[in-house]
């Protein structure tokens, strides 16, 4: 699977699954930005693969425009957009999450995928081509207790790429998502509502090929969407989840 030639913008790319996109995607030869609200951090991963880096919030309207001239100046046309952007949560009770953190679990996962898709879909509807990836989770198909909002959310994006794989498959468009199941990133303890061993040991317990997710898992899955081989595919959500769900 090869990206020869192939442009690509890979949000939430500084760090775990986004990372690992970006990692592969470049590998593959693809001439990769990578955009993340930590730009430096965001800088660092360009430097590794080869690509540029820049700072976006993708939740502010004006920040996500920014970004779309940006790549239009260094890349010319895109080819690849993958929305990885996944801030971490710390699951409580639904009825104790605060007004502004549900608008903040809302707005990182749909209403950036809003934004991006206003900004980057007329290209490359224009181009009569290209890929988009949604990175949702594995809480989004299968609910989990003191993650509802989170959950949600990832259910939406789900949704959402079915949706906007329907409407721009005619435009030559591909949309599709990824539903991984959680990383052994430094944030797990806190998601997974402490940080005793027995809480990993549970959540392992759970996965039938007894191990995370990890950058890698993720970033191969990507690259097989966002290649050519998968050229006959739209609006599916690909479980990495070791089984998790079966």
């Amino acid at each position: 699977m090869r990206l020869d030639g192939k442009t690509a913008i890979v949000t939430g790319g500084a760090t775990g699954f986004g990372a690992g996109i970006a990692r592969a995607l470049a590998a593959a030869g693809a001439k990769v930005c990578v955009a993340d609200v930590n730009g430096d951090a965001a800088e660092l991963i360009a430097s590794e693969v080869g690509g540029f880096g820049t700072a976006v919030d993708v939740t502010d309207n004006a920040s996500v425009g920014k970004l779309a001239d940006l790549a239009a100046d260094r890349l010319g046309d895109l080819d690849v957009l993958v929305n990885a952007n996944a801030p971490a949560h710390v699951p409580r009770a639904l009825e104790e999450v605060t007004e502004a953190e549900f608008d903040r679990i809302l707005a990182s996962h749909a209403r950036a995928i809003y934004l991006t898709a206003r900004h980057f879909v007329p290209p490359m509807k224009a181009a009569n081509t290209g890929v988009i990836l949604n990175l949702a989770a594995t809480s989004g198909v299968s609910p989990r207790p003191r993650i509802n909002w989170f959950g949600a959310s990832k259910a939406w994006v789900i949704a959402a790429t079915q949706g906007m794989a329907v409407e721009l498959a005619p435009h030559g468009i591909r949309v599709n998502a990824l539903v991984p199941v959680c990383d052994d990133s430094p944030p797990l303890p806190s998601f997974m509502g402490g940080a005793k061993g027995d809480h990993k040991t549970k959540a392992l317990a759970a996965i039938p090929m007894g191990r995370f997710a990890t950058a890698e898992d993720v970033g191969q899955a990507a690259l097989f969407l966002c290649s050519d081989a998968a050229a006959l595919i739209t609006g599916i959500a690909l479980d990495v989840d070791g089984g998790r769900r079966i």
